[in-house]
């Protein structure tokens, strides 16, 4: 399960190989993430791989598995990058961000159907703009 995380961060994330989705997550994929469930499957993918490239488009991941058990992966995920356009009302600040995310994969049949997400990237962003002042 570990290298299904580590290969789905490299490939999607890092290299923007959006293709590839239905190698990594199921049709029925769902992320809980700041109290809200999102579905959408492959569909919800897409959508935050290119919003976040779009505006960090040099963004480079680490991977750092935690735990794994039967059916899930706890993992964290250093996400770094210059944030080159908007991003969720934050205009582009030409910085560097680096932003932490904990994960929890769910995987069935080799393909991951639920996560749990809890990320600092609105503060991360909100630092960056302070640093500029």
């Amino acid at each position: 399960m570990s290298a299904i995380v580590q290969s789905a961060a490299s490939q999607l994330i890092e290299h923007g190989e959006l293709p590839l989705i239905g190698q990594y997550f199921s049709q029925d994929y769902v992320v809980h993430l700041s109290g809200q469930d999102y579905g959408g499957g492959h569909k919800i993918v897409q959508a935050a791989i290119t919003q976040i490239r779009k505006a960090f488009p040099d963004l480079r991941v680490d991977v750092e598995i935690l735990l794994q058990g039967v059916d899930r992966v706890a993992w964290q995920r250093t996400m770094r990058g210059v944030q080159q356009g908007a991003f969720k009302g934050f205009p582009a600040c030409n910085r560097q961000v680096v932003w932490r995310e904990m994960l929890v994969s769910r995987v069935e049949n080799g393909l991951i159907v639920e996560e749990w997400l809890s990320t600092d990237l609105a503060e991360q962003l909100l630092a960056s703009r302070k640093k500029s002042a």
